[in-house]
């Protein structure tokens, strides 16, 4: 077999479970902030990619500026969500949480099927048909630009948990919320920012990947779920495990997926999940210390 088929294969799967990654870190720091589990994170995915898709092919914005337009729309969202539908459910809210967020996803995917229908759509870009060829390898120029964006979320993010106050109250609040308030963290404050962060990161997932698959309202239903399973994989709550699991599922996904149906390459994936609360029902890197 041609040694660039691999490196193909092994390259694909690094762009989409980069992508993953991004939807499972935004669900991962929700849950560990707040300990709610948002159904819905698949569906501001979709919403993301659909406003990429608009925006750049009926107003005609580049490709820099319409991944910029969509994380801070999605990261405003993520702040009226909040606001709206999950401050009221600190305090013995997680089966709340469940019931509502898996309501407002069929109500987000199903308004998105009446308005756009499920036909699928392509983000068409001056860059679209631009390849990169290393010898043996060809890969898609908005592929590199979509492992790029994931790598420079990836970078800010640590940054902020793990460099700035910010990020140090989020922590404090994911390990004990009324420690945290006794040394004068608002746990408010902190949840809603780890909201928009987390359907920012979303957004900008789905603005990544729009120009790479096609585009419609059923895209969110099956990222959700490999999202849940990479968490559930990486231990819940813990970030820097979703993000290792999440990449290491789409090289596996990929190399798996030149070789086997894609029915086998999704089975593949639920079963790893089986497996690991099987073997170790906490995931492989623990829920110890969240965030």
């Amino acid at each position: 077999m041609d040694p660039g088929f691999y490196l193909q294969l092994l390259l694909n799967g690094i762009v989409i479970g980069v992508i993953y990654a991004l939807v499972a870190m935004g669900l991962s720091l929700i849950f560990g902030v707040l300990e709610i589990v948002n159904f819905a994170h698949g569906e501001f995915y979709m919403l993301g990619a659909m406003l990429a898709y608009f925006l750049t092919m009926n107003v005609g914005l580049g490709y820099w500026a319409t991944v910029l337009v969509v994380t801070a729309v999605a990261v405003g969202v993520g702040y009226v969500l909040y606001e709206a539908l999950l401050a009221s459910l600190h305090g013995g809210g997680f089966e709340r949480s469940i019931l509502l967020t898996l309501g407002l996803s069929m109500v987000l995917q199903n308004g998105a099927v009446f308005l756009f229908t499920t036909t699928p759509k392509m983000v068409q870009t001056p860059q679209s048909y631009t390849n990169i060829v290393v010898g043996d390898l060809r890969v898609s120029l908005m592929r590199v630009l979509a492992l790029v964006l994931g790598l420079l979320a990836f970078g800010a993010l640590y940054l902020i948990l793990y460099r700035t106050r910010v990020g140090r109250a989020m922590r404090g609040v994911a390990q004990n919320r009324d420690a945290a308030l006794m040394v004068g963290i608002d746990p408010r404050a902190v949840s809603r920012l780890a909201v928009a962060i987390g359907i920012g990161l979303s957004g900008l997932a789905g603005a990544a990947l729009a120009p790479v698959y096609a585009v419609h309202p059923l895209m969110g239903f099956s990222f959700v779920f490999k999202a849940f399973a990479i968490i559930i994989i990486g231990g819940l709550g813990n970030i820097a495990g979703a993000a290792i699991a999440a990449v290491a599922l789409g090289v596996l996904e990929s190399v798996v997926g030149g070789f086997l149906p894609l029915v086998m390459v999704d089975a593949l994936v639920f079963s790893s999940m089986i497996a690991i609360l099987l073997l170790r029902p906490q995931g492989l890197f623990g829920r110890g210390v969240r965030v």
